[in-house]
C-alpha cells in the first residue's frame, strides 16, 4: 500500500521583548536560577498581570508579514494543568480569540532533483507565557525547577495540515525561522529555546481524504532533528498499521542518540485544559491606527524583495528565494551588487549560493559575521568580469581573503601582486603555450581532428596546467581551436 504523509506544524517563537509578557521581570538567558521570576510571574496572592504591548507589536508584525488578520479584539484565557514548573498550576494563553488569524507561508525546496515552491496556509498565530523548566541533572538524584522562563512572552503559529514530507516540514520551518528573524521579533537561537518545533505526525492510504491518527512530537530544537524525527515517526505508524496494530494519539519526544520516538503521555486520556477567559486581562484591543503604526515601521518583507531581485537584477527564482532567505543574506548580496555593479548580480548570486555559503557552513560563521566583506568580494568579481583573474584563481583568492580576515577593500589587488596570479591574456603568450601542448599531445590532436570533439578538453587541461592556471580560459580554448583548424 502506498502512504500519504500529513503534518502539521506548531511552532513556539520567543520574542524579542526587555521583559516578561506580564511583569517587569528580565529575561535575559543563562542567569542564575530563579533570579528572573516576580510575584507576578508566580501569581501570589494580591498580584495582576499587565500586558506587555511590545509583544502585542511583535504579534502584529507577525501578522502583517503573513498577510493574516489582525483580531481586533482577541481574548486571554486560563489553561488549567499541573506540572512542577508551571508556578500558577495555569498557563495563560489565547484559545477561541487569537490575535492573529489565518495567513500563509512560502517556500522553496528541493524535490526529486528539481527547486519547487509551496504554500502552507496558517490556522492563527496567539500570545501565550511559557512555563519554567525542570532540571533532572546535577542535582544528587533530585530534580530541580527553574522558574526564570516562566512568563517568558511567546508567539505559537499553527500551520494547517497540509505539509506533506520531512523535506517540506524542514523547508517551512526553516522559511518561518528566517523570517521571524528578518522581522525582527524573534532572535531565533533554537540552542537557547528561542525557537521551538512541534510537529503532528500522521500517515493515510495515498487517495484517503480523511485523517488519519496523529502524533505529536514536542520540542524539537534543530532541523536535522526535525527531518529526522519525520522519518522515523512515519515509518514506525506506517509499520504499525501493516503489522495489524492501531495508531494511539500521543505526545511523543525524539531521542536522537537512539534514533527513535519515545511516547511521554497519551492523549486518549489528557486531561481537560478548562480554559475560561482570564478574570485578571482585559480582552486586547487592537485600533487600526495600532496597526498602521506598526506596518509603517516594517522592514522591507523577504516576498517582496524577492520579486525586486528578479525584476531588477534579472535573477531566477532560485537565486531570489535562496537570497532572501535571511535578511543578512540578503543585506551582503545588495552591498556587493552596490560595488560590483547590476551586470555582476548573477555571478555575485551564484558565489553566494556555492563558495562562500559553503565556506560559512564548513566553518560555522553566519554571514554577518563573514570574514571576507561584501566590498572585498565586489572588487574580486570585477577583477574576473574585466579578466584580471580567472574563476578557478578566484576561488584561490577567495581562500586567502578568508584567512586573511581584515578591512582592505584592495586586498585582492594586493593577493593578486604578491602571489603573481594575474590571468595571462597575452596572445603571444598563450600562442607559445598552445604550441608547446600541441606538440606534445599528437595523439589528443589526431583524435580531435578525426571527429572526436571531447578530445580538445586534454588539450586545454595540459594548457592551463602549464600555465600554471594563469591562462586566460576563454582565450585559450579559441586559439586551440584555431590552430587545430588550421
Amino acid at each position: 500500500m502506498e502512504w500519504e504523509v500529513v503534518i502539521g506544524i506548531e511552532n513556539h517563537v520567543q520574542l524579542t521583548t526587555e521583559s516578561k509578557i506580564f511583569s517587569g521581570s528580565p529575561i535575559k538567558f543563562g542567569a542564575e536560577p530563579n533570579t528572573q521570576a516576580s510575584p507576578v510571574d508566580l501569581a501570589l496572592p494580591g498580584v495582576l498581570p499587565v500586558m506587555n504591548k511590545t509583544a502585542v507589536d511583535r504579534a502584529i508584525r507577525f501578522g502583517l508579514a503573513v498577510g493574516g488578520k489582525i483580531a481586533p479584539q482577541s481574548v486571554f484565557a486560563r489553561k488549567n494543568y499541573f506540572y512542577p514548573d508551571l508556578p500558577k498550576g495555569y498557563q495563560i494563553s489565547q484559545f477561541e480569540d487569537p490575535v492573529v488569524v489565518g495567513g500563509a507561508l512560502t517556500f522553496g525546496y528541493e524535490k526529486d532533483g528539481k527547486f519547487v515552491t509551496k504554500t502552507v496556509n496558517l490556522t492563527r498565530a496567539h500570545l501565550e507565557e511559557d512555563a519554567g523548566k525542570s532540571l533532572h541533572e546535577d542535582y544528587h538524584g533530585m530534580s530541580g525547577i527553574d522558574l526564570n522562563r516562566a512568563g517568558t512572552p511567546l508567539l505559537e503559529i499553527v500551520s494547517e495540515p497540509e505539509i506533506r514530507s520531512a523535506a517540506e516540514a524542514v523547508a517551512y520551518c526553516k522559511a518561518l525561522h528566517g523570517l521571524v528573524m528578518w522581522l525582527g521579533v524573534c532572535d531565533g537561537n533554537m540552542q537557547e529555546g528561542s525557537f521551538r518545533c512541534d510537529i503532528n505526525v500522521s500517515v493515510r492510504p495515498k487517495g484517503a481524504t480523511e485523517f488519519g491518527t496523529r502524533c505529536e512530537i514536542k520540542n524539537l530544537n534543530s532541523f536535522r532533528f526535525i527531518e529526522e524525527a519525520v522519518h522515523v515517526e512515519v515509518r514506525r505508524q506506517i509499520e504499525l498499521i501493516e503489522d495489524g496494530g492501531t495508531v494511539v494519539q500521543a505526545t511523543r519526544l525524539y531521542d536522537p542518540d537512539k534514533k527513535e520516538t519515545r511516547q511521554m503521555r497519551s492523549k486518549e486520556d489528557a486531561q481537560d485544559y478548562r480554559y475560561f477567559p482570564d478574570p485578571d486581562l482585559p480582552p486586547l484591543a487592537i485600533s487600526q491606527d495600532w496597526i498602521d503604526r506598526v506596518k509603517a515601521d516594517m522592514p522591507e518583507l523577504p516576498a517582496v524583495m524577492r520579486t525586486r531581485f528578479i525584476e531588477e537584477y534579472a535573477l531566477p527564482e532560485y537565486d531570489a528565494l535562496i537570497l532572501t532567505s535571511s535578511k543578512a543574506m540578503a543585506n551582503y548580496f545588495e552591498a556587493v551588487v552596490a560595488k560590483a555593479g547590476k551586470e555582476n548580480a548573477k555571478t555575485a548570486a551564484n558565489w553566494l549560493m556555492g563558495d562562500v555559503s559553503s565556506t560559512l557552513n564548513r566553518e560555522n560563521v553566519d554571514i554577518a559575521d563573514s570574514p571576507v566583506k561584501p566590498a572585498q568580494l565586489a572588487n574580486m568579481l570585477k577583477r574576473i568580469a574585466d579578466g584580471t583573474i580567472s574563476n578557478k584563481i578566484a576561488k584561490e583568492i577567495f581562500g586567502d581573503m578568508w584567512a586573511a580576515n581584515g578591512d582592505d577593500e584592495n586586498l585582492v589587488d594586493a593577493i593578486i601582486d604578491k602571489k603573481g596570479l594575474k590571468q595571462i591574456s597575452d596572445t603571444g603568450a598563450l600562442e607559445a603555450i598552445v604550441n608547446e601542448v600541441l606538440a606534445a599531445n599528437e595523439k589528443s590532436v589526431e583524435q580531435y581532428r578525426a571527429g572526436k570533439e571531447a578530445a580538445i578538453n586534454a588539450l586545454i587541461g595540459q594548457a592551463m596546467k602549464a600555465s600554471k592556471g594563469k591562462a586566460n580560459p576563454a582565450q585559450l580554448t579559441e586559439l586551440l581551436k584555431k590552430k587545430l583548424a588550421g
